[in-house]
């Protein structure tokens, strides 16, 4: 490996060597087995004497920081015990906005739950790896790769291709592939649209609860959020804010309560939209999954003004490592969309979009979907019947026949009750989101979102039972 030494303006050029080196060791940057340059080498590429380097290795030798094997080199030594701190560096008098301190990094859970009931997390234990892992090392042989210039901003043109068939057989939504620009996930898709539309001090309504990420990434780029409430129907359309300039709306699936947008308030807020001059982000996150009835229609197709921005995600039909997400744009702003990509990160990771190209055009991706949805289903309609069952005092099931969680609102039980009732269960390996985390404003709503998504069916009712007994 090469080794960064620095003897600008240094006297001492071997004991600074050493002392470089052994700062490295003892900082765990060089880590024990470690090969060091051979004494030529490094002396070739300090300008230096052999000798004054062979001086350095002689001393870390000496002190038992390294070991020599004739014909093999030098190395550091399997017992030389790294700092338990590390490299020291200055904290810094640097202070970001106050925003940033707010803002909860997603962590890992200590220990696999035993019960597993978080929203948003697919099954990961029955993801095609095999056929994944043949199509990812075809892309990255270097015929695939080509010459090593980076991509189109907008997304490798097969995938643009097959997400627009996917999203127009399964959803009807109306595109042509130059309308769609992959992203890295939905977060980022929300992102660009927001640099493209919002300028500082404008407002945006979002549902209240609802999914937190983009509301606060709204804030970052410093629009002014507004929550709006939900009912039976879905965003209430006649509480949005006057001078929003754009709203945030899962009509498929409301996150978390999980009911669909009817159809009057979809026609209603596509109105409203048209009357306001204001733009509307269609988050379309699991509709792939719908156990009963019809897909609704989304906004986008409603719309014939071009006001509507669906955005997709292959987080919840494939798995959410992967990053990847999509855009739809109406025809008025897609140079924008793909010049913001452009500026953000210049495109997402082109064999991995190869490969999904691929997977969606052998028809693996519908198989899988179609496997899943089977699964889901078998998993709500148990997750529904226990609570139902279990709780029927305690809490009221929000109905819900798509996506991957269940929301049951409670009765009596308070926000703090709820909250007390996570951390019991989360001792008994139960865990489960408090509806109250995703209030968008002061009002917050006591009870739980249940998901299936990381949980095997078989588990559901034990999960359940021992949920129960956390009252």
């Amino acid at each position: 490996m090469e080794l960064h030494v620095s003897l600008v303006g240094r006297n001492d050029l071997a004991g600074e060597i050493y002392r470089q080196l052994r700062e490295s060791i003892l900082d765990g940057r060089l880590r024990a087995g470690d090969r060091l340059p051979p004494s030529r080498e490094l002396a070739a590429g300090l300008s230096v004497s052999r000798t004054t380097v062979n001086v350095a290795y002689d001393r870390l030798t000496s002190e038992g920081f390294v070991a020599s094997r004739v014909g093999a080199g030098t190395f550091v030594a399997r017992y030389a015990e790294p700092r338990r701190n590390g490299a020291r560096r200055p904290s810094g008098v640097l202070q970001p906005r106050a925003f940033w301190e707010d803002v909860k990094l997603p962590v890992r859970l200590p220990r696999a739950a035993q019960f597993d009931f978080r929203s948003g997390i697919p099954d990961a234990q029955r993801f095609p790896y095999q056929a994944w892992r043949r199509l990812t090392l075809r892309e990255l042989r270097a015929p695939a790769v080509g010459n090593g210039e980076y991509a189109a901003p907008a997304g490798h043109a097969g995938l643009r291709e097959a997400i627009t068939r996917h999203i127009g057989i399964s959803r009807g939504v109306v595109a042509t592939a130059d309308d769609v620009i992959v992203t890295n996930g939905t977060q980022q898709a929300v992102d660009i649209v927001a640099r493209v539309l919002l300028a500082p001090g404008e407002r945006v309504a979002v549902e209240d609860p609802g999914y937190g990420p983009p509301r606060r990434l709204f804030a970052t780029l410093g629009a002014k959020v507004a929550g709006v409430p939900v009912d039976a129907e879905g965003l209430v359309v006649d509480a949005i804010p006057r001078g929003t300039r754009l709203v945030y709306v899962t009509p498929s699936h409301q996150y978390p309560l999980g009911m669909s947008m009817s159809l009057a308030r979809r026609m209603a807020l596509v109105a409203w939209a048209q009357r306001n001059d204001a733009a509307i982000v269609e988050d379309d996150y699991d509709s792939e999954f719908r156990f009963v009835g019809r897909p609704i229609e989304p906004l986008q197709t409603l719309d014939r003004a071009g006001r509507v921005i669906y955005v997709g995600s292959f987080s919840k039909t494939m798995l959410p490592t992967l990053r990847i997400g999509f855009i739809v744009a109406p025809p008025s702003i897609c140079h924008a969309v793909k010049a913001a990509k452009f500026l953000t990160d210049w495109h997402t990771a082109l064999p991995t979009q190869a490969a999904l190209a691929r997977f969606m055009d052998e028809g693996s991706f519908a198989r899988h979907v179609r496997k899943m949805r089977e699964v889901y289903r078998a998993r709500h309609e148990r997750i529904v019947s226990g609570l139902n069952r279990l709780f029927a005092g305690e809490f009221d099931v929000v109905a819900s026949a798509v996506g991957l969680h269940v929301c049951a609102v409670a009765r009596t039980a308070t926000v703090d009750g709820i909250a007390a009732l996570v951390a019991r269960a989360s001792a008994a390996g139960v865990e489960f989101h408090p509806l109250a985390m995703f209030a968008a404003g002061a009002r917050r709503r006591a009870g739980v979102v249940l998901g299936y998504g990381a949980i095997p069916t078989d588990a559901i009712d034990e999960g359940l039972l021992r949920l129960r007994t956390c009252f």
